[in-house]
């Protein structure tokens, strides 16, 4: 069925301005995603609403609107996210894309970490404004809410044979994984590869290389661009596939993305269904991590208390901190184990061998994972 919700009045393309577009996922109304009250705190929770536009003229998708105030960051880099570091700036080194020495202005984000310890060995200078060889932005411009202004701004600060290599979330694994819970507040865009490209052309670069990664359900992607007619020279063969790939799947189709809301009503679905089985079984469960893709999950699935006792996470500073909505203690990794639950949620599936590892006691007690992410799925125990 083709969407046809229009965007709320007043709207505007994050990257053209133009007024037209339409609504291709709405999860209602929704708490900030990066707000963990203390336990303590009265309730309710804020509620806002959470929908993704896709823009008409620039295929961009998009938050709609966003009326929080970003919370101070307290996660916890997983090992996957310096693994995800390591690969990327091995590629763009074997492609020669890093200047030894030369001068790097890394775009800071809440998300990916840092590259400096990655990039150390090149004996790069590290600068915060002026032109630089070497732009990082992992996950940085999607925080921004004016995009152009963004991207013009990246442009000002590349030197003339300089490259920006941006890692991004790309909405093509988001829409092919029915991944809806991605949406979230702060999140301002949502690129796919045709239409970041398309972006970086308009503003005078040439997309010169392009790389997949497994990380978030084969969802990494890595671009780098150069100023157009550089020594870089054109657009990359790898470019090309990644454009034809996307453009081949409907992602330039409002219609094929809006299968993201049907994804949403079938994942709340499951995951209602599982936490019922699982009382109706007598299983105590709990979580582990406190992400922010697991608020919406949560909220829009009723979940309750008595559903997960608690959800643990390696970030202190969020012990004795609560999900929004769902008020659901957050504890420490010891205390999950001092609980003994029957089944684990996990929220996020690339921390899986990560927790596996740090966590034996889990299965070791005769505990499952559940992948949740956003289906539930029990994991096989392993075999010693």
């Amino acid at each position: 069925m083709e969407p046809e919700s229009r965007p709320a009045p007043g709207w505007r393309d994050r990257w053209s301005g133009d007024p037209d577009g339409v609504v291709v996922l709405d999860l209602g109304e929704q708490p900030a995603s990066d707000y963990f009250p203390r336990i303590d705190e009265p309730t309710p929770d804020p509620r806002y609403p959470t929908r993704m536009v896709m823009a008409a003229s620039s295929g961009l998708l998009q938050l709609e609107e966003d009326a929080t105030a970003a919370e101070e960051v307290m996660g916890v880099e997983p090992a996957a996210l310096v693994r995800q570091a390591e690969a990327s700036v091995a590629d763009a080194a074997a492609a020669g894309l890093i200047v030894p020495a030369g001068r790097v202005l890394h775009y800071s984000s809440p998300h990916g970490g840092s590259w400096r310890t990655q990039l150390a060995p090149f004996g790069l200078v590290e600068v915060a404004d002026g032109e630089a060889e070497l732009l990082v932005d992992v996950h940085g411009m999607m925080h921004d809410a004016d995009q152009k202004a963004a991207l013009i701004e990246r442009v000002h600060h590349l030197a003339a044979d300089g490259v920006l290599l941006m890692v991004i979330f790309n909405a093509t694994a988001i829409v092919q994984g029915g991944m809806w819970n991605a949406l979230r507040n702060g999140h301002f865009a949502y690129y796919t590869t045709p239409v970041l490209v398309e972006m970086a052309r308009e503003l005078g670069l040439v997309a010169i290389g392009g790389w997949s990664y497994p990380l978030y359900n084969n969802g990494t992607t890595m671009l780098a661009f150069a100023r157009a007619g550089s020594r870089w020279g054109g657009q990359a063969a790898s470019v090309t596939a990644l454009i034809e790939a996307e453009t081949a799947a409907g992602m330039l189709d409002p219609v094929r993305v809006s299968a993201l809301g049907s994804a949403h009503d079938g994942a709340v679905a499951a995951v209602r269904e599982y936490l019922d089985g699982a009382r109706a079984q007598g299983l105590r469960v709990a979580g582990y991590s406190a992400a922010s893709r697991a608020v919406a999950l949560l909220t829009s699935a009723g979940a309750t208390r008595e559903d997960v006792a608690v959800i643990a996470d390696a970030s202190s500073a969020k012990h004795g901190r609560a999900m929004p909505v769902t008020r659901i203690p957050i504890v420490s990794p010891d205390e999950l184990l001092e609980r003994r639950p029957d089944r684990v949620l996990l929220f996020v599936s690339d921390l899986l061998p990560e927790v596996r590892a740090a966590l034996p006691g889990v299965e070791e007690s005769g505990a499952r994972w559940v992948i949740v992410d956003p289906v539930p799925r029990e994991v096989e125990p392993l075999t010693h």
